[in-house]
């Protein structure tokens, strides 16, 4: 294995979603985010990783955006 392809490996991949906790209030939605998740090489599942976890509302699974 090349020095370029180790390097490579160790480079954070960008999530392929961005997870979010909706809670509705009234008539008002607030969206936090609260984790990301990454596809499988295989292409048959996903890594979520969740940085809190709600204990009421949603959980949306959006792609992010580009910066």
């Amino acid at each position: 294995m090349s020095m370029f392809e180790r390097s490579r490996q160790s480079e954070p991949k960008a999530p392929s979603l961005i997870a979010w906790h909706v809670s509705e209030k009234k008539d008002n939605s607030y969206w936090h985010r609260i984790g990301a998740s990454w596809d499988h090489r295989d292409n048959r599942g996903m890594t979520l990783i969740l940085d809190s976890m709600p204990v009421d509302g949603r959980i949306v699974l959006r792609a992010p955006k580009e910066k």
